[in-house]
């Protein structure tokens, strides 16, 4: 955003325990219905919106552990990598579907797996066709 000379910004909701629909659950490999913590984000380029995600992290992969909210202190807004890191050593990401004519407005599913393979975190990302196109990769770990 600075590049483009814009101010950036975003809000978050989280709720913990929030059981998991199929579709989570199986992206998550975990039963339907396990918990789940939810976080709705809203990332804003001078104050407006541009991007919305809504991630789910398992619920038992973090309960117990200092980590367990994605705003909690000392990791507070340090994304789900480092967050992870913090608890269990390296991470790595996966990334993003991808639209090359920009024309959709679905969501675009994002997974990130330890590096033992079990999945930490999904999230369905939301941005409007007319700002971008979403292309991204995020090289984490050795």
């Amino acid at each position: 955003m600075k590049a483009l000379g814009k101010r950036s910004g975003w809000e978050s909701r989280t709720d913990a325990k929030v059981p998991a629909m199929a579709e989570i659950a199986a992206r998550l490999g975990i039963g339907e219905g396990d918990l789940c913590v939810r976080t709705a984000y809203e990332f804003l380029a001078d104050g407006r919106p541009v991007q919305l995600s809504t991630s789910w992290e398992p619920y038992d992969l973090t309960a117990g552990t200092f980590i367990v909210l994605p705003k909690g202190v000392p990791h507070a807004g340090a994304g789900v990598v480092n967050r992870m890191a913090a608890i269990a050593g390296d991470r790595r990401g996966g990334t993003a579907a991808r639209d090359p004519e920009g024309r959709s407005r679905h969501a675009h599913p994002a997974t990130y797996y330890s590096d033992e393979g079990r999945p930490v975190e999904t999230a369905d990302i939301v941005v409007p066709a007319a700002l971008c196109e979403i292309v991204y990769e995020i090289p984490v770990g050795r």
